[in-house]
C-alpha cells in the first residue's frame, strides 16, 4: 500500500458518534486509522452510553459544536480523507454537507448509519432526506448495508442484481462510488450462507467482492470499521476499488479474530494488521 516515506503521516478525520463500549463509532474508527498508519482525528456528533448488549442513552452534540470541532481539525490538521458515521439529525447532516461542499472534507466516505441492529430507525425523515439530497452527493464512497440501501433507494434488495442496481442508483444520486454490503442476506442454505458478496459500483464498472462469512455474534462495529478502513486507504493514496478491497479484507480478518468480549454483540479485533 502506498505510504509516504518522508514527512508526517496522512491525517484522517472521523465525524461520528462515540461508543462507550469501544467497539464502534469514533473509538473503532481511531483504532482502525492507527492500524492503517494514518493519524486519526475526530469530531463527535453524539455521545452514547452503550455496551455489547445495547444503547441506554444518547446525547446529541450541538450542531455549532460539531462544526467547531471539524473546523478546528481542518484548519490545522488538514485531512487526506474523512468518514462520517452516526450524525443523528438533519442539522448535523447539513452542517457536514456544507463543509464538504466548501472543499474541507476530501475523499469523503459516508457510512449512512440509519438502522440499529434491533431494526429501529436512527434518523428521522428530515435527516434521511438531508442525507440523500445533501451528503451522499458529496461522497467519494457511500457504504450502506442492505437495510440502509433499501431505505436510500426505496426498494427491496433480494439478489446480487438488486445490489448492483441499488449501487448504481446511489451513484445516480451523486456519490462517486457506492458499496452495497451483503452481510444481512441469508438464503437458509448453509452451503451458500458461509460466503457473502459485497457489490461496488464506481460509476464505470461493477466490482463484486466475495468473502467468507464467519459464524459469530461478535460483529459490533463492522460498518464503522469498514468505512474507516476505506477512508484510511484513500488517504494513503489508493484508488477507490483497491481501498474498498483492502477495507473488506481488514474487516473480514478482524471478525475472524474477534476477542470474544461482552455478553452481547461483541467487538471485532481492531488489533488486526492492515492488509498488504
Amino acid at each position: 500500500m502506498p505510504a509516504s516515506t518522508n514527512g508526517p503521516p496522512p491525517v484522517a478525520l472521523t465525524i461520528a458518534g462515540s461508543d462507550s463500549g469501544g467497539g464502534a463509532g469514533i473509538q473503532a474508527d481511531l483504532k482502525t486509522f492507527h492500524q492503517f498508519g494514518v493519524f486519526g482525528t475526530s469530531a463527535i456528533a453524539a455521545v452514547t452510553a452503550q455496551n455489547t448488549q445495547g444503547v441506554t442513552a444518547v446525547h446529541m452534540i450541538p450542531v455549532d459544536v460539531l462544526r467547531a470541532q471539524i473546523l478546528a481539525v481542518t484548519s490545522d490538521l488538514p485531512p487526506a480523507a474523512v468518514k462520517t458515521g452516526m450524525l443523528g439529525t438533519a442539522g448535523h447532516v447539513q452542517a457536514v454537507a456544507d463543509l464538504a461542499g466548501a472543499g474541507l472534507l476530501p475523499n469523503l466516505v459516508v457510512d449512512p448509519v440509519m438502522v440499529a441492529t434491533s431494526g429501529d430507525r436512527l434518523l428521522d425523515a428530515g435527516a434521511e432526506r438531508a442525507l440523500c439530497e445533501r451528503l451522499i452527493p458529496r461522497a467519494t464512497l457511500v457504504t450502506p448495508n442492505l437495510r440502509e440501501a433499501e431505505i436510500l433507494v426505496g426498494r427491496a434488495i433480494e439478489s446480487d442484481a438488486d445490489m448492483e442496481d441499488s449501487a448504481r442508483m446511489l451513484v445516480d444520486m451523486g456519490a462517486a462510488a457506492a458499496l452495497v454490503k451483503g452481510g444481512h442476506r441469508q438464503s437458509g442454505d448453509p452451503d451458500i450462507d458461509d460466503r457473502m458478496t459485497d457489490v461496488l459500483y464506481d460509476g464505470a464498472s461493477v466490482h463484486r467482492f466475495e468473502h467468507i462469512r464467519h459464524a459469530t455474534r461478535h460483529t459490533h462495529g463492522t460498518g464503522c470499521t469498514l468505512s474507516a478502513a476505506a477512508a484510511a486507504a484513500l488517504g494513503r493514496g489508493l484508488p477507490v476499488v483497491e481501498a474498498t478491497r483492502v477495507a473488506i479484507r481488514f474487516v473480514t480478518d478482524a471478525i475472524g479474530r474477534a476477542p470474544g468480549l461482552g455478553r452481547g454483540n461483541g467487538p471485532i479485533d481492531h488489533f488486526t494488521r492492515m492488509p498488504e
